[in-house]
């Protein structure tokens, strides 16, 4: 048996009832694009994407309305996230069955005793120090860097710590020695999910972030799904950024890749050529490239690229297989924030094995864990196997 659990990053479905805790009133980062743009993905539509509680029939001043699926393939429905938080750790560590008390620090500066620690430890100084869009950032701070050679320190609203050099001024291993130093640091109360490093390059006076971006996250801080397949005899294949969120934890074959289009032809490889275990998939895309950067159009063409995709990826599936697609935050590009929003994540489970029903609203990512450990025969039946049976009616209407 297989399981492909493919999360499109950053792909919300609409604020979820605390989103104003957030600032995220509003946010609807499927819906406004659909207003915005138009999207076409008629695979995930096929599939139950509009069918979806608080998703079907949407409709919008301009007349446009999301249609429901006649007669969807899928399982369909949504999940609300349980931990406090919008960023990709804590929602990779949910799906993955790891639930966080209290979310890692968000910061809008560093503290200077941490940001000289680092700095006396990496005998470096750094530039900047401060929330911002790291493509904005690079822009406004690329030529003063390039002559100081500091790099530049920043962070968003996400548990991040973000390091950004010109690897022409400092060096891609150096770069990440820095990092490696920072990550050091940045842990007990001072802890961040994640320091990232973020190269880049410059050419005319334009600065362009590299493809070597390197994530250096905290160990989960307990048992992640994968770990607990692993010690059943059940391998998990990593693709994307998953190996880096989870320290490497209970996955026995990585493949980093540079972009959406590497990481759906990995994911292919994998359909033809992986055996038995989980295939857990990470497109990055969407969130990185164009919701950061409020670029609507481009997140649009992101999603049907991957829509393309779809039936390939469909018709290489075996007997029980299982294709589960879902999101870990939003990051609305139709917003003026430029950072994760508080939504509501598909989810669409999809196999020959399984009945098209209306999951409805899932309380809490973890229910995708408990669905794959079940699959596999790891742990009794969950929630969504007994919907799918129909030995109970779907989850709650209102979360």
């Amino acid at each position: 048996m297989r399981i492909f659990l493919l999360v499109i990053d950053s792909f919300g479905i609409g604020e979820m009832p605390d989103a104003d805790l957030f600032h995220d009133e509003g946010s609807n980062t499927y819906g406004n694009l659909y207003a915005r743009t138009g999207v076409d993905l008629p695979n995930l539509i096929r599939f139950g994407l509009n069918n979806i509680d608080g998703v079907a029939n949407l409709s919008f001043p301009d007349g446009k309305i999301l249609r429901p699926c006649a007669a969807p393939v899928a399982a369909y429905g949504r999940m609300a996230e349980k931990t406090f938080a919008k960023d990709t750790t804590a929602g990779h560590y949910e799906i993955a069955g790891v639930m966080m008390k209290k979310p890692y620090g968000i910061y809008k500066t560093f503290p200077a005793e941490i940001v000289s620690e680092i700095e006396q430890k990496a005998n470096v100084e750094f530039m900047g120090n401060e929330v911002a869009s790291g493509t904005e950032i690079i822009q406004r701070l690329g030529e003063e860097h390039l002559r100081s050679k500091r790099p530049i320190l920043y962070t968003s609203q996400d548990s991040v710590m973000q390091i950004a050099a010109d690897i022409s001024v400092v060096p891609l291993s150096r770069l990440y020695e820095i990092c490696e130093i920072a990550r050091e640091i940045m842990v007990g109360d001072w802890a961040v999910g994640r320091v990232i490093a973020r190269p880049f390059t410059h050419a005319d006076g334009k600065f362009t972030r590299t493809e070597d971006r390197k994530d250096y996250a905290l160990p989960p801080p307990s048992e992640t799904m994968m770990e607990k397949l692993a010690a059943h005899g059940v391998p998990t294949f990593a693709v994307g950024k998953i190996t880096d969120i989870f320290c490497g934890r209970g996955i026995a074959d990585s493949t980093h890749t540079g972009n959406n289009r590497e990481g759906i032809e990995e994911m292919l490889r994998l359909v033809r050529e992986a055996e038995r275990g989980l295939v857990f998939v990470n497109l990055v895309d969407t969130d990185m490239l164009y919701g950061h950067r409020n670029d609507a159009k481009g997140y649009a063409q992101a999603l049907e690229y991957l829509d393309r995709h779809l039936p390939a990826i469909e018709s290489g599936l075996l007997g029980d297989d299982i294709l589960i697609l879902t999101a870990d935050h939003g990051c609305d590009p139709t917003t003026p924030s430029t950072d994760h929003s508080r939504e509501y994540v598909p989810l669409l489970i999809y196999g020959r094995n399984i009945a098209s029903r209306n999951l409805g609203t899932l309380d809490g990512f973890d229910h995708i864990s408990r669905f794959v450990l079940s699959s596999f025969g790891v742990r009794g039946n969950s929630e969504i196997t007994e919907i799918l049976q129909g030995e109970q009616p779907h989850g709650k209407k209102n979360i």
